[in-house]
């Protein structure tokens, strides 16, 4: 079957492969009933079919008249079967169920930035749009309990259990982005940085957690790996790239124009930016010989619209990047991060494509935590000492000011997009392994909180989200900053895609509805293996309707196979239709009963993801696995 088809592939310039998340594999759709049940409740529950009508009932045939073909009687109607207790069948795009929960992870800390336990569902308030909403969903986590609520295979009948350690199948659960602006870092700058970085990693240790390694640039990547050698390699081959001919920075240039002075010139119409570049042309390129006045005032003109279209067409580049990197990491089971490696960039006229890009992290649930590579710095009124071109006597003072305004503008805009996505903002530190660690570590405590929203709120609009404490103690609380929510009328097909692929690609564990997963393999030969996933679902704990005699509701399941690294390999979406006869009910209320999907793989490590909703109760269960399948 073909699973909805979501379009995540990265720029063809990109290393990556193109992500073709959801074309599905069908995978064989086995429902059994537990404990040997009947072998066919359908046959049992049929009614014996209706006696035929006796021939003297028959009205008689019209004398003198010879039939017709028309005026034959109709074939009688064969008997009505009766509905079958269930059936199962694969279906593409899932049937739609509601949006009925929101979760939002939470990292509270005090004073020193140490995350907070010990905190209780009533410590929190929730707000959606500013309304405060019933918190119906709590857990306070560990990343060591988080990994035991990992299923992991059980053993065939007969056959002996697993030999690999428990402690050897970590779920990959968080996904981390080093994202390096290696376009506009200074050499310096971004050997601290990937130093910084290559520290933190070979410090960490966390089997949970991995890395890729990204630059603006598009140059020296590594997609997500635990593999902390090829991690190693990946940051020691970042250093500064150009994406064009022409450098906007200014330095040792005719004259020494910045990006944020040909902004100035070129859409706010600035005096000051206009007659500096000018008067700097005049001395740098004539010698301050003023017959030359009107030569110099075109070459500057000329600079000015040159280095405005060169800096907009990297700060295009940076956005663009950042949102493949949003895209790519949208195709992760887990936690999503990006940390932007950078000392932050302009995007005058670009404000739609600025604002879509943190719409887009919102919608994925997409972290984007920003370091500020050049630490603890001060612009110094001459600019940089190895730059020979810095103005004029006369303009020395107005290039000073433009540099003091660029770097503001430029941590304003990596603090945007951190608070925009709920990241976390490290600057003005020259501990920028302290700054890794802050960003990028698994917090020891951290809380999941879940709401279901009003129908009412049902209006296809951005709902901004609110986390609070209950209590006086002054805390720092990092959360998602809002969601989407999708419209009344929203094509049915398209609205289930999104609300399915979110839940698919998370690795939230909800259990809402009474289902657990059991997964099971067995090797056919030294390259092939069957995965078995299953979904053991308590019946007696379901809430049916009754309708026509049967007890009615519908299961909507979707198993997914990932690969270690948390690539999508392949998956199946099933409807499980449930009519069933009251003693067929009572019968599996004590059993339960199975629902079993088969993968064909490869020897090697696997997550398993399955989420499941209902109809009748529009809940939802997501539950995690992680298989080893030795050589």
């Amino acid at each position: 079957m073909l699973f909805p088809v979501v379009n995540r592939g990265l720029a063809a310039r990109l290393f990556f492969l193109p992500v073709g998340l959801f074309v599905f594999c069908a995978a064989s759709a086995i429902p059994a009933f537990a404990q040997a049940p009947p072998s066919d409740p359908n046959q049992q529950s049929a009614p014996a079919a209706a006696p035929a009508k006796p021939a003297d009932q028959a009205p008689a045939a019209a004398p003198q008249q010879s039939p017709t073909p028309q005026q034959s009687p109709a074939p009688p109607a064969p008997p009505q079967q009766p509905p079958p207790e269930m059936s199962t069948h694969e279906s593409s795009p899932p049937l739609r169920v509601p949006v009925n929960l929101v979760l939002v992870r939470v990292v509270v800390r005090d004073s020193h930035g140490n995350p907070v336990g010990g905190l209780k569902k009533e410590d929190f308030q929730l707000l959606d749009s500013k309304k405060p909403v019933p918190i119906s969903h709590f857990s306070a986590d560990t990343p060591e309990s988080l990994q035991a609520r990992v299923v992991r295979p059980d053993a065939l009948p007969g056959e002996p259990a697993s030999t690999t350690p428990p402690e050897k199948l970590v779920l990959p659960s968080r996904f981390v982005a080093f994202l390096f602006d290696d376009t506009r870092l200074k050499f310096d700058e971004l050997i601290r940085g990937r130093k910084a970085a290559d520290d933190y990693v070979r410090g960490s240790n966390v089997a949970s957690d991995r890395f890729a390694i990204v630059t603006i640039s598009g140059q020296n990547q590594l997609d997500f790996t635990d593999d902390r050698a090829k991690i190693h390699d990946a940051l020691m081959a970042v250093r500064p790239r150009a994406v064009g001919a022409v450098d906007t920075s200014g330095e040792n240039a005719c004259p020494p124009v910045s990006y944020y002075q040909a902004y100035l010139a070129e859409v706010q119409n600035d005096a000051d930016a206009i007659n500096v570049a000018a008067a700097d042309a005049l001395a740098c390129a004539y010698s301050n010989n003023t017959n030359f006045t009107a030569a110099a005032q075109g070459l500057a003109a000329s600079t000015l619209m040159t280095i405005f279209n060169a800096g907009d067409s990297e700060t295009v580049f940076a956005l663009r990047r950042l949102d493949e990197m949003v895209r790519r990491l949208t195709a992760t089971p887990g936690q999503r991060s990006i940390i932007f490696i950078s000392g932050g960039f302009i995007y005058p006229t670009r404000e739609q494509e600025f604002a879509e890009l943190l719409d887009r992290a919102a919608r994925a649930n997409v972290v984007i935590s920003s370091l500020d590579a050049r630490g603890l710095y001060v612009v110094m009124p001459g600019g940089d000492i190895s730059n020979t071109s810095v103005g004029t006597t006369a303009t020395i003072g107005f290039h000073a000011n433009f540099n003091i305004l660029e770097q503001s503008e430029q941590s304003n805009v990596l603090e945007e997009l951190a608070d925009g996505t709920g990241g976390g903002y490290f600057h003005n530190n020259n501990d920028l392994e302290g700054g890794f660690k802050k960003l990028a570590s698994a917090p020891a405590f951290s809380y999941l909180l879940g709401f279901s929203p009003l129908k009412a709120t049902y209006d296809g609009k951005y709902h901004n989200l609110k986390v609070t404490l209950t209590g006086k103690d002054k805390y720092d609380i990092q959360a998602r900053r809002g969601y989407f929510m999708p419209k009344h009328g929203t094509d049915p097909a398209e609205a289930a895609k999104q609300e399915m692929e979110e839940e698919l690609f998370s690795q939230e564990e909800i259990r809402d509805l009474p289902i657990d997963l059991h997964t099971q393999f067995y090797k056919l030969d030294a390259n092939d293996a069957k995965l078995a996933v299953m979904a053991h679902v308590d019946v007696g704990r379901m809430r049916f309707r009754k309708a026509d005699g049967r007890n009615e509701n519908n299961l909507t399941l979707v198993a997914a196979i990932f690969d270690r690294n948390g690539n999508f390999i392949t998956g199946t979406t099933k409807t499980v239709e449930m009519k069933f006869l009251d003693q067929t009910l009572a019968k599996l209320e004590r059993t339960g009963m199975n629902i079993r999907t088969n993968f064909d793989v490869k020897p090697g490590s696997y997550v398993v993801r399955l989420v499941a909703r209902d109809s009748e109760a529009a809940m939802l269960t997501a539950a995690n696995g992680m298989v080893e399948i030795p050589q």
